[in-house]
């Protein structure tokens, strides 16, 4: 089974497909890892990707395209169980793309699974973040403070740290740019009947619960 995760910076994606990959044996896509991969490599995509990247421009698509290919065409890291594509596609242009690689294999998409949030309450939960320096544990100002103040539940540390571009502008800035540019394709997986929603402001295993049942169906 193949599926897109759909939602805005801050959604759950990211843990969603972790919990698929461990559940399911599902493998997740990444462009952004992808990229880096192949650049590390310097397979002959990877030295296109990294000289288009040094010159500060966008990856064009083909490359992408390329890059998604070659993963599909491996079957020795291919679980059998489905891919999961994070981060891609983003446009109409790329959905169409996406189809076309499938179908060269044989293969298709199952379903678009759109995490829905509500974007106040999300920059709430992203601005108010923040995680232990020495183990990652993570925390929020407002809805899960270290049990003694200042000192990690985990590992006693005093050091914590927030993510440079948890700010309420730069939320703001992702989520407009979502709405703008990859939101607009969920009406091209509408007509195909692909699209199922979940209720993204719900806890963290309901979520999960949510989509499982979905795959299930």
């Amino acid at each position: 089974m193949n599926i897109i995760l759909l939602g805005p910076p801050g959604a759950g994606k990211g843990t969603q497909a972790q919990r698929l990959t461990s559940r399911r044996s599902m493998v997740q896509l990444s462009t952004g890892d992808m990229l880096r991969e192949a650049v590390k490599a310097a397979s002959p995509v990877g030295l296109r990707a990294k000289a288009i990247m040094e010159a500060g421009e966008l990856v064009p698509d083909e490359v992408v395209d390329e890059l998604i290919g070659n993963r599909l065409d491996q079957p020795e890291r291919y679980s059998g169980s489905g891919f999961i594509f994070d981060g891609y596609p983003r446009t109409e242009a790329q959905a169409k793309s996406l189809d076309r690689l499938l179908g060269d294999r044989g293969m298709k998409l199952d379903y678009v699974v759109e995490i829905e949030v509500d974007e106040e309450a999300l920059v709430d939960r992203i601005t108010g973040r923040f995680t232990c320096a020495k183990c990652g544990a993570g925390y929020h100002d407002r809805y899960k403070l270290p049990k003694v103040p200042e000192l990690c539940d985990v590992c006693g540390s005093d050091q914590f740290k927030r993510r440079p571009d948890d700010n309420e502008q730069t939320v703001r800035t992702r989520l407009a740019e979502y709405r703008a540019k990859t939101a607009p394709i969920l009406p091209y997986y509408e007509a195909k009947g692909l699209v199922r929603r979940v209720d993204g402001m719900a806890p963290m295993d309901e979520v999960g619960a949510s989509i499982e049942a979905i795959l299930d169906s």
